[in-house]
């Protein structure tokens, strides 16, 4: 029996998923740790994924060293990762992530990267392979399912990437850790999807301390 596809993202209050639009090649140079644009962003991208770093499952999957907190929120991270048998993501995401991701990274499994270019699999230590796809969301979908076997398929990001899917019919559920913080601007996590289309039905709710993390499954309208 195939997974079910889904995406888990970290969400401020009034609805962004990442802070104003920065190069991130300028984020993850040693010339940005000094431009107070890049400086703004980081302090913002800091706040809002708070609550993950502390937690042992964090710590544990980026080697970080012992210890770390246990509880609901180390609970929801470490069942997000044990669900997901392949990943998918928009080529700025993963142009970013090679750029912070330490040399074994953290996905452990196949990931999927929509892109127009042509480019051979990288493949990475601790079993984590990059397919690069130049035909589509559905053709990446199909390859990433066809990887996953019985477990589920996580739609990565970045934003614009999960609403194609969305958009698409093609997202069973969604968990949004929300985060108390407010941007004022960024990139919204919901920016151009299809509300006459689509519909959400709202499945779960776990408020800790450092986050809410809500569970809704989608439905066509």
């Amino acid at each position: 029996m195939a997974g079910r596809v889904f995406f888990s993202v970290t969400m401020s209050l009034d609805g962004f998923m990442a802070p104003d639009d920065v190069p991130l090649a300028d984020v993850f140079s040693p010339a940005g740790r000094t431009d107070p644009r890049v400086q703004r962003w980081m302090a913002k991208w800091m706040e809002l994924q708070a609550w993950i770093f502390p937690q042992r499952f964090f710590r544990e999957n980026l080697k970080l060293g012992d210890g770390g907190e246990e509880g609901p929120d180390n609970d929801i991270a470490r069942a997000t990762y044990a669900r997901t048998g392949a990943s998918i993501m928009g080529k700025r995401m993963f142009d970013g992530g090679a750029l912070a991701w330490p040399e074994e990274a953290p996905f452990h499994t196949p990931v999927f990267v929509l892109t127009h270019e042509k480019r051979a699999a990288w493949e990475r230590p601790g079993n984590t392979v990059f397919h690069f796809v130049n035909d589509g969301i559905e053709a990446a979908l199909d390859q990433a399912r066809a990887a996953a076997g019985e477990r589920d398929v996580r739609i990565a990001g970045g934003a614009e990437t999960i609403v194609q899917f969305v958009n698409a019919g093609l997202v069973d559920e969604c968990s949004i850790a929300l985060a108390p913080v407010l941007f004022g601007s960024g990139i919204r996590l919901f920016e151009g999807v299809n509300a006459d289309r689509v519909a959400i039905v709202p499945v779960g709710a776990v408020p800790t301390p450092r986050a809410t993390h809500l569970t809704y499954a989608f439905r066509a309208r």
